[in-house]
């Protein structure tokens, strides 16, 4: 099983992460941020992976250091649970919509992290959700989960159908990209040799 637990204590927050990549989607959350944790909770149920996040931050400043404490310390724990990708397909893609809203996310587990964010809001909170922490959020995953992550959102002008799509999305995605290849057996997905 590809799992990890990774804990992260800054002065601005204290976070524990725990994933099993080979899940079936169990969740919970502790994190102070209701609308982060519905998004958290699209990533475990479609991608399939088993998600324990909690977290103590300065949310009496605003959400900023805890969302983005949240996005690297789970791109630190996927990190660790996919181990040496062996075996894995490396690359995921998918498309989904929400009434009007329709996005597309392709992750490759490619080991040079990377992010390309397409996402434009017509206001800028959903709820009391500042909206530009979602790019913070990708931004700390990316970074410390070592992976090249594309992120579009092609149509939409609800805010929350907007997001729900890219998370929905990133947690299909992030399943097919970390699901098994049989044809590949322990090889690595790459020509390089090395991951």
């Amino acid at each position: 099983m590809r799992k990890a637990k990774i804990d992260r204590n800054t002065l601005e927050t204290k976070i524990s992460v725990e994933v099993n990549l080979d899940g079936s989607g169990e969740r919970t959350f502790a994190t102070g941020i209701p609308f982060l944790e519905h998004m958290l909770d699209q990533v475990a149920r479609h991608g399939l992976i088993d998600m324990q996040i909690s977290a103590d931050g300065d949310l009496e400043i605003d959400a900023h250091h805890t969302v983005e404490d949240i996005g690297i310390t789970l791109g630190q724990a996927f990190a660790e649970a996919v181990g040496d990708k062996k075996g894995i397909r490396r690359y995921g893609h998918a498309y989904v919509p929400l009434d009007e809203a329709l996005s597309r996310v392709v992750v490759d587990f490619s080991g040079r992290p990377g992010l390309s964010y397409e996402l434009v809001f017509d206001r800028p909170r959903v709820g009391d959700f500042d909206v530009e922490l979602f790019h913070e959020f990708f931004q700390g995953f990316v970074n410390h989960a070592l992976v090249t992550l594309h992120i579009d959102n092609l149509k939409g002008d609800n805010g929350h159908h907007q997001i729900e799509t890219v998370f929905k999305a990133f947690g299909r995605a992030l399943r097919m990209a970390l699901e098994p290849d049989p044809r590949m057996g322990d090889e690595l997905p790459t020509t390089k040799g090395k991951l």
